[in-house]
């Protein structure tokens, strides 16, 4: 019993000795708590959160977006607006101080003003006929949005040529100017269609087609495209209006009287030839301080950095990277050619007599109507308000547009179309008497009448141009370069006309006019019937680490609804040849998969044999792709 009880004491004394100390277990469970306290809070972390509503978030995140592609729509038009106001405010007040004689003969005596001002709008109006072949290579290779921010900063850089005066400042900017006129307007019509695409795939991003980003489906964005093409209109055309506060707050109190001014001016209107005969060549009172003149075109310059600041901060990327890179690896061959190209297509080879009279309208409406029916009537101090109750008339009648959503098309251009013949006609038997107020008000409402043709007609064919292109991203620099470089041409043609007689002038318009409403029905008849076009075949992006391949692979003359026998023959090829290169594949890896069976009991067999197949394997699939080339 004693010994018994010793081995117990023995053994309780051991148990205590290897019991850790109640304090070390404390510590042990507190540590596991821990443990489990972080794995819960991770698990909290990461799994699925109460509070977290995917469908809402993404919602939020598509509203952002959809927010962000209007304030491009508004940023873009508002940066055109605001350049063009400059532009064209300091174009009009630099030409009449410098046909003012007395102007020219204190401030630059025998510099020769009025030659320099000739060969600046030799250089405006001229150097835009060779947009066509450069245009689509910078809008691609430069990116819409930065094409539109380097061309208002060329716009800025002919503001900046005033504050000197000289032939080797103006002229040189003057066809700057012209260079940069074509691929801006490219890039803005470009820039605007893009914007009513992306709306469209925000609104939808649950469509698997946009999902998986294929091709948008027919009609699908025609609404956003009206919308947003009928507030760039309604913005932009406040630049006739913003341009003349020069004129009016500044300008306007140096002017003559009209009856000094149209002294000499015996007739106006329909029989007059050139702009206004008999016109003086001393506009002013007296000479603006040159002081206040440097002031004004600071403004000028600062708001055409504004401009450039618009573009570049507030409009957002028209294409995404990829997509860049894509239009540009096209190469430069293929770039330069395809414009040409694209006349195949019936429906731009019938729209361009509207697009030429869409630039003889607008020119004809602030040289021709306003100069030789307004200022010749009212003198050059009403020049201001011609302008604006065009500029106010065009923009308000912009929002006539939006009727395009419930009716046909064709509604907006022939109704434009409509208004401006009657007026041509009405002009071709008007000619006022000069120096007489009491024409007045029928001049301002013509002025506001042919501002809502041009309204009508601008807005039409930007929104038709943009609807039949719709759903090819990838053609619209080209269609737009087209529409503006044939605008240019046409301005070029206002410019050659200035001695023409008023009426050969309008004949010429009403000519246009006719033929570009006629082409137009044969083209809704074309579409109507479902009459089939040719659309030049856009070559696949090619993306190479050594430079470009140009003409390569890429054949842009083929269209993409005519597949030649040779293709098909080509594909059949291809696929008879991959069918065969798999089948051997097979009987090869069987083959191998026997002599790898057999490896342990003839190693040396299974390994000549093996040499001997892939041998084989090689001269079949060399002899295929011989056949294949």
């Amino acid at each position: 019993m004693m010994a018994a009880t010793n081995v117990q004491d023995e053994f309780s004394e051991v148990d205590n000795a290897l019991a850790p100390p109640n304090g070390a277990g404390n510590e042990m469970q507190a540590v596991g708590q821990e443990d489990d306290n972080m794995h819960g809070q991770l698990e909290e972390f990461l799994g699925p959160q109460a509070e977290f509503n995917e469908e809402e978030e993404e919602k939020k995140y598509y509203r952002r977006k959809r927010f962000g592609v209007i304030k491009n729509v508004v940023a873009a038009s508002t940066g055109a607006m605001i350049l063009y106001s400059v532009y064209m405010g300091l174009l009009q007040m630099q030409l009449i101080l410098h046909y003012d004689m007395t102007y020219r003969e204190v401030k630059y005596s025998n510099l020769g003003l009025q030659d320099i001002d000739r060969k600046m709008l030799r250089g405006i109006n001229v150097t835009p006929i060779l947009g066509l072949l450069y245009t689509p290579i910078f809008i691609r290779f430069l990116g819409t949005k930065w094409m539109m921010f380097l061309a208002s900063g060329v716009y800025a850089f002919f503001v900046s040529t005033n504050y000197w005066e000289r032939y080797y400042t103006l002229v040189p900017s003057a066809v700057a100017i012209g260079v940069a006129i074509v691929p801006l307007w490219a890039s803005l019509g470009n820039y605007i269609t893009r914007m009513a695409q992306q709306y469209y795939e925000y609104v939808n991003y649950k469509e698997e087609h946009v999902q998986e980003q294929k091709k948008i489906p027919k009609g699908a964005c025609h609404k956003y495209i009206i919308v947003f093409q009928s507030i760039f209109n309604i913005i932009f055309n406040l630049s006739f209006i913003f341009a003349q506060l020069p004129m009016r707050l500044i300008l306007n109190g140096y002017i003559q009287d009209p009856s000094h001014v149209l002294s000499k001016v015996n007739k106006c209107g329909a029989v007059i030839s050139g702009v206004i005969p008999g016109f003086n060549t001393t506009v002013l009172k007296s000479l603006p301080q040159s002081m206040k003149l440097i002031i004004v075109e600071s403004i000028f310059m600062g708001f055409a950095f504004l401009s450039m600041i618009i573009f570049l901060v507030l409009c957002g990327a028209a294409y995404s990277p990829t997509e860049e890179i894509d239009l540009r690896s096209i190469g430069f061959g293929n770039i330069f050619q395809l414009p040409f190209k694209h006349f195949r297509d019936y429906r731009l080879r019938l729209l361009c007599p509207f697009f030429i009279y869409s630039g003889l309208e607008v020119l004809f409406a602030v040289t021709g109507l306003t100069l030789s029916y307004g200022v010749c009537t009212l003198g050059l101090n009403k020049l201001w308000l011609l302008i604006v109750v065009y500029g106010l008339s065009t923009s308000c009648f912009s929002f006539l547009a939006f009727l395009l959503l419930r009716l046909p098309r064709w509604v907006c251009l022939l109704g434009g179309a409509a208004v401006h013949l009657v007026l041509l006609v009405v002009l071709m038997v008007f000619s006022p008497t000069p120096r007489d107020q009491r024409y007045q008000a029928p001049l301002l409402v013509i002025s506001m009448l042919w501002g809502l043709g041009t309204a009508l007609n601008k807005t039409g064919v930007s929104t038709v141009l943009g609807i039949l292109y719709a759903e090819e991203k990838e053609r619209l620099d080209f269609v737009y370069t087209i529409y503006h470089w044939l605008q240019a041409i046409a301005i070029f043609v206002v410019y050659l006309w200035s001695d023409l007689p008023m009426r050969a002038k309008l004949a010429i318009l009403l000519v246009t006019l006719l033929l570009a409403c006629y082409c137009y029905w044969v083209m809704e008849h074309r579409l109507a019937k479902n009459v089939h076009r040719r659309l030049p075949r856009i070559p696949r992006p090619r993306h190479k680490v050594k430079g470009y391949r140009y003409l390569e692979d890429g054949n842009s003359d083929e269209s993409d609804s005519e597949k030649s026998e040779e293709d098909d023959e080509n594909n059949a090829e291809d696929i008879e040849a991959e069918e065969l290169v798999n089948e051997f594949g097979a009987e090869n890896m069987e083959a191998e998969r026997q002599d790898d069976g057999d490896l342990g009991a003839d190693s040396l067999r299974a390994r000549r044999k093996r040499a001997e197949n892939h041998q084989q394997r090689e001269e079949d699939i060399h002899a295929i792709e011989g056949q294949r080339g």
